[in-house]
């Protein structure tokens, strides 16, 4: 058996789309579709101390160029 070397990722983060009065999260499907299609892959979020999501983060293996 092959020796293999983990993968390695690249990660990003977002903050949660809001709304007119920065208060209230709006739909954010459009934008996670289109970093669905980037090869992006969601793996959780990180939450203010008191509740509320403050990042929505993904990750994708680097790509060789």
């Amino acid at each position: 058996m092959a020796n293999r070397d983990p993968p390695e990722w690249e990660y990003r983060a977002i903050e949660p789309p809001k709304g007119l009065t920065k208060r209230e999260s709006v739909n954010p499907t459009e934008r996670l579709n289109e970093l669905g299609s980037e090869g992006w892959e969601f793996t959780g979020t990180i939450e203010y101390d008191k509740g509320g999501t403050k990042f929505i983060v993904f990750k994708r293996p680097v790509r060789d160029e």
